[in-house]
Order: C-alpha cells, then sequence, then structure tokens
C-alpha cells in the first residue's frame, strides 16, 4: 500500500499534455454530442462511461469513425453476463479498420511496422506494403478454401509476417490463434488441437540470446498431430527449405490484390487465446471481431492516447494477449515496433536500446524486467537517448514502489509511468493508463472508461481502501463470446462467475483508493490469509525482493489438516549470495517492519530456481498443490511450465513433510 510519504504524486501531467490528450477531446465532444459531463475531470468522465454504458460505446464507435457496413440495431442487448449482447445486427471488418491508415495518400510511405531483431537492425514495413501483402494473403487464403470461422494458427515469434498472416486471416473472417516458436510441441498441440485449425504458418527457427533454434522437427510432429490441417505455410527465418508438401511465403504475398474484407457479425470470433493452463488444457478463449476492435480503440487511442505519430513497442511474443494488443495499434495509425529476440540480450539494456533506436514514444514491458534493471543498476536515461519516449507502461505483474522509483530516477522525471492490470480473459485492461491523471507510486492511476470496477468482500458489498476481490459488474464489449469447445458454456461460467452470481470475478485481490485509483495485490486464489489477515503475494515480492541477495521468490500459504497454517518462502538467490542465517533474520525483519509480522514465513527455503508460465507468470497454485501432496501431473499441466525440472523440488519437499 502508499505511504503517507508517497502521498505527494510522483508525476503530474502539465496543462498543454492535458489539454492535447485525446480523452480530454473525447470528453468535449461527448459532452456536445452525447450528454457527457463536461466539468470534473477524468472521474466524472468514467461515472458517466459506466453509469450510461450504452451511451458510452455508442460515443467510442462515432469518436473512432468505426465502420459499421451494416447498422447495428442496439449498443447493448441483453446485458446478462455471461451472454451480455453488442451492437446486434451490426456489421463489419477489423483488418479493414487496422489497415485504415494505407487509404490515406500522405500516410502510405509511412512504416505501419518497424522490426527489430538481436542485431539491432531495423526492417520497416509501410503502410501500402502492408495492405499489399495482406490483400495478396488473404485472396490465397481464400483459394486454399478458408472460410469464415476457419481457424489459422500461427507458430511464429514478434515477425511482420504474423501481423500480415493475422490480418489476412481476420479479412477473410477467419479465426486466429498463434503460440510462441519457444513452445514445445506438447504446449502447442494443447491449444491448437482444441481449435482443428485448417492452416499453419510456421517458421524454421527462430534466433534468442545469440542462438539459432531451428524447429524443423518441431513443426514436423506439429503437421502429425494436427489432422484438419489444409496447408502449411513455411517461412524461412533462419534460410532453409520448404519442406515437403509446404507452400512457401514468399508466393503467397507476392500478387499485387487489393484486399477484400469480409463483412461479419460484431460478434464473429476474431482469434482465440489460451489461458496459462497451468492445472489442465488451456482455457480457448474466444473473442470477437467488433469487441475487440472498439475496445482497443478505446484502450489505445483513449487510455494510451496513441495517434499517427506514434510509435509503440511493447516487449512481447505471439503466445502472449500483449502481443494482439500490440498489433492493435494499427488501429490508431501508430507505427507499431515488432522486437524479435532476447529481453535481455546482450545485455540487460536491450529493451532501453530498441526503445532509443525506433524512437518509441510508449514503451512496455514487465514489471519484471523493470525490476530486473534496477538490480542490475543500469541507467538507460544517462546511456540512451529516450527523449521520444512519453510514457513506460508495464504488465504482468505488478510494478512494485521501488520500480515506480527506479523508473522516475533512471529514465526521467518527466515521465509517465502506467502500470496496467487486466488479462487475457479481455485482452485489455481493467485499470491503468490515463494520460490526464497524477502518477502515485505503487498505484494504477485508475479503472478505465466503460469497466465498472469495484473491490468486494466475500458477501459482495463493495470496499473503499480495504483489500477485495476484483470484480467488474457491467460488462465489457471484449469479455469471451464463448470457450472453444464448451457448449453449454458451463465452464466460462466456472472461470469467472461462479463465486459472484452475474459479477465478473478475476480473481485478483485489489485495492481501491479514495482518490479511485488501484493497487493490485496478486492473485486472490494464492491469498496468504493469517490469523484472519489477507495479503496478496505481490506484496510479500515487492518487499523480499528489494534485499540485493534475493533474485527472485514465491511464497506459499498452506491450510493443513490439523488446522495449521505453514507459509514457507522460497528464495532463488543472487549470484554469490548465501542463504545464512543473517540473511534469514533480513528478510523476516523486512516483511515484519514493512508489510506484517503475522506474514513473517515460517520457513525460507533456497531454490535453485522459480517456475513460471510460458508467459513469464510465477506458479502459485500449482506449487501449492504439490506441497499438499498432488501428484505432479495432477498438479499442473507440463506444457504449460518453462521449466518442469523445478516442480521436483516441491514434489520432493512434500515427500519429506508427510
Amino acid at each position: 500500500m502508499t505511504s503517507a510519504a508517497d502521498e505527494a504524486p510522483l508525476w503530474q501531467p502539465g496543462p498543454d499534455r492535458i489539454a492535447a490528450a485525446a480523452v480530454t477531446r473525447f470528453q468535449s465532444w461527448a459532452a456536445e454530442h452525447h450528454g457527457a459531463p463536461a466539468e470534473g475531470g477524468y472521474a466524472s468522465l468514467h461515472r458517466w462511461s459506466v453509469d450510461e454504458l450504452d451511451t458510452f460505446w455508442k460515443a467510442v464507435a462515432e469518436w473512432f469513425d468505426v465502420r459499421f457496413s451494416t447498422p447495428y440495431e442496439q449498443v447493448i442487448g441483453d446485458r446478462t453476463m455471461p451472454g451480455a449482447t453488442w451492437f446486434a445486427g451490426a456489421t463489419l471488418n477489423y483488418a479493414e479498420h487496422a489497415l485504415r491508415a494505407a487509404e490515406d495518400p500522405l500516410r502510405a510511405d509511412a512504416p505501419a511496422l518497424l522490426h527489430v531483431d538481436e542485431s539491432h537492425t531495423q526492417a520497416p514495413t509501410s503502410w501500402s506494403e502492408l495492405r499489399r501483402q495482406v490483400g495478396s494473403l488473404a485472396a490465397e487464403l481464400r483459394a486454399l478454401g478458408v472460410t469464415p470461422g476457419d481457424r489459422v494458427s500461427g507458430y511464429l515469434p514478434n515477425i511482420p509476417q504474423a501481423v500480415v498472416a493475422f490480418l489476412a486471416t481476420a479479412s477473410v473472417g477467419g479465426v486466429w490463434t498463434s503460440c510462441a516458436p519457444d513452445f514445445g510441441a506438447r504446449s502447442v498441440l494443447d491449444r491448437f488441437q482444441q481449435v482443428e485449425p485448417v492452416v499453419l504458418f510456421t517458421v524454421d527457427g527462430y534466433r534468442y540470446g545469440g542462438k539459432e533454434h531451428h524447429r524443423a522437427d518441431t513443426v514436423a510432429e506439429l503437421r502429425r498431430e494436427l489432422p484438419t490441417l489444409r496447408a502449411v505455410v513455411h517461412i524461412p527465418l533462419l534460410g532453409t527449405e520448404a519442406p515437403e508438401g509446404a507452400l512457401d511465403w514468399a508466393a503467397l504475398v507476392a500478387a499485387d490484390t487489393e484486399p477484400v474484407f469480409e463483412q461479419v457479425a460484431f460478434d464473429h470470433p476474431l482469434w482465440v487465446l489460451y489461458s496459462s493452463g497451468t492445472t489442465g488444457l488451456p482455457k480457448a478463449i474466444v473473442q470477437s471481431q467488433g469487441g475487440i476492435l472498439v475496445e482497443h480503440l478505446k484502450q489505445l487511442g483513449l487510455h494510451c492516447d496513441l495517434g499517427p505519430e506514434d510509435r509503440f513497442f511493447w516487449y512481447t511474443s505471439t503466445g502472449w494477449m500483449m502481443w494482439n494488443f500490440l498489433v492493435s495499434g494499427l488501429l490508431t495509425g501508430a507505427t507499431v515496433v515488432l522486437y524479435d529476440g532476447s529481453p535481455g540480450y546482450p545485455d540487460v539494456s536491450a529493451q532501453w536500446r530498441v526503445a532509443e533506436q525506433t524512437g518509441a514514444t510508449l514503451y512496455g514491458t514487465s514489471a519484471a524486467y523493470v525490476m530486473a534493471c534496477r538490480k542490475a543498476d543500469i541507467h538507460p536515461g544517462r546511456d540512451f537517448d529516450l527523449s521520444r519516449v512519453q510514457c513506460v507502461a508495464t504488465t504482468g505483474s505488478p510494478l512494485p514502489p521501488d520500480g515506480f522509483r527506479w523508473l522516475h530516477d533512471e529514465v526521467a522525471d518527466d515521465l509517465w509511468i502506467a502500470s496496467v492490470s487486466g488479462g487475457t480473459d479481455v485482452c485489455s485492461c481493467f485499470a491503468g493508463a490515463v494520460p490526464t491523471l497524477p502518477v502515485h507510486i505503487g498505484e494504477l492511476q485508475a479503472a478505465s472508461l466503460g469497466v465498472d470496477l469495484h473491490s468486494w468482500d466475500p458477501a459482495g458489498e463493495p470496499l473503499t481502501g480495504e483489500v477485495g476481490e476484483l470484480v467488474v459488474t457491467q460488462p465489457m464489449p471484449s469479455m469471451p463470446v464463448r470457450f472453444w469447445n464448451d457448449p453449454d458454456g458451463s465452464r466460462y461460467h466456472d472461470s469467472y462467475f461462479d463465486v459472484y452470481p452475474g459479477v465478473w470475478r478475476h480473481g485478483d485481490w485489489i485495492t481501491i483508493t479514495e482518490r479511485g485509483a488501484v493497487v493490485i495485490h496478486g492473485r486472490s486464489d494464492s491469498t496468504l490469509n493469517r490469523q484472519g489477515v489477507r495479503m496478496g503475494s505481490a506484496d510479500i515480492y515487492e518487499a523480499v525482493e528489494r534485499l540485493p541477495e534475493i533474485r527472485e521468490s514465491l511464497v506459499i500459504g498452506l491450510e493443513e489438516p490439523n488446522g495449521g497454517y505453514w507459509m514457507p518462502l522460497f528464495v532463488h538467490l543472487a549470484e554469490g549470495a548465501t542463504l545464512d542465517d543473517a540473511l534469514r533474520d533480513s528478510i523476516k525483519r523486512t516483511i515484519r517492519e514493512n508489510l506484517s509480522p503475522r506474514h513473517v514465513p515460517d520457513e525460507v527455503i533456497e531454490v535453485p530456481g522459480i517456475p513460471h508460465t510460458l508467459t513469464g507468470k510465477r506458479i502459485e497454485v500449482p506449487v501449492k498443490r504439490l506441497l499438499q501432496g498432488t501428484a505432479l501431473e495432477k498438479a499442473v499441466n507440463p506444457g504449460s511450465i518453462d521449466n518442469l525440472e523445478l516442480l521436483h523440488f516441491y514434489e520432493k519437499l512434500a515427500r519429506e513433510r508427510r
């Protein structure tokens, strides 16, 4: 939580910045045309956006000139969650909007994409060239028999070809789904076999950490295990020939073909994303063309304040929802920066070097990367020209207070720091960036427009200034239209609506402050509840990982059969550090003095490493299950973990404690 010493804002936007922000201009326009409040700033606009949900989303569609080829009958029909209906009767196409800047003769030759690899050379793709390639590939997909609703998959890194393949798929009304090529065959098949793709785009390998990683054998296994495939497209990233029966990428994008955009229903599937799947098959989350279009226009155009003059860089891979969010930067006319490589090669400053070289104006990364930079004692503001960077945004886990301070001190003191929180489940943010509000240390600036966000106690009563469950009490257009292979909707319902009927419960602990800011405390399903006092694991990590000896940590709260409660803290030490009594005492003192004496761990245990999901999140619940004696194959989906060997430590510890 924010302490009294941190009450003054770390950053405050100046009057010129507030006046120029798109959200300010939107509020004035919406006041004139739709009855939004003209005064009261963001807080009043947000209140209106949830009190008048229909009118707000109508205003968003008008402000961003969404092209409905068939008009909608009403903005929201049935409001019941799950199952709310949006813009019934409307037809449109997401890809048509993503390529709209190419229609402007003054922008046609400007870069739509900037691709950077570990050599840090830049390869631009202009708007006109992107549109041409999408048109050519879309025509080839139609020739292969791809029709609206067919699934098209990509086993691809973060390269321009992935963007072209996705937009061509959306153009024909297909449903896109992707995995990064560092996923092993089992992980990919756990995802793709659920949706039965008809086309697979693949690379022969990828470069990461200064090395080439060949993937021909994995691709061959995917081809064998995906019987629904009609075509495989080979992208020779490492220069190899296409395997027998595969189509060559260059031939498919060679034609000068005007794209044809299939006009589909607002709720027609756009893509399938996947949950981390740590305890079973990943959930196959289906989001719609129209829902993603309007949600991302709002989030990127108003909250991130992106426009045609911007360069948008977010470090991500195609296996994470942030890739989909990044590509949607095209909707605003911004240039999207695609970095394909290790976040720390040749050194931990790699991402800052990309931000400098590409002139990024909004640079997004993970909280973990920021904290790694702090521990490595690097100085981005001194060593790189980051003068074009207006905002550094972080997600993946809560940005600790020390991360805010480090960005302010080491990047720029006039820096908008946007810690954001949302989820794959909505492919957007519940709370985070607002360009017109101050930034307070340790806090997300506010709930997003159109998101009726609350913190609830177990009885469903709202809380202010106290920790509660993150809930959303009205529908968002990017909420899943369904899960794949969930015919009765039970899996979807049980994932979000089983605790508070008709209300989305996300599974995070949050505090909403008196001023409307949001503090994230970590996952509520791995909450630490000692003597009735609940605390999120993120609070523990933030305190413990300030210590230079701790590289990373994992805390588990375990209810024991005898009514006891065992709370071990597992620590991965920095190089050269030793877990002796002095360090144990330092860890416990840090938690006691900064957090709570009740949450001092019962034991501090050194581990060889902390296991993560494939998208880099610490896995707490599977470790908890292992410690409770659950067999590894039942506690976790092996294909969802970055290093399965690390879990054997916890399995062995559970046996020793019995």
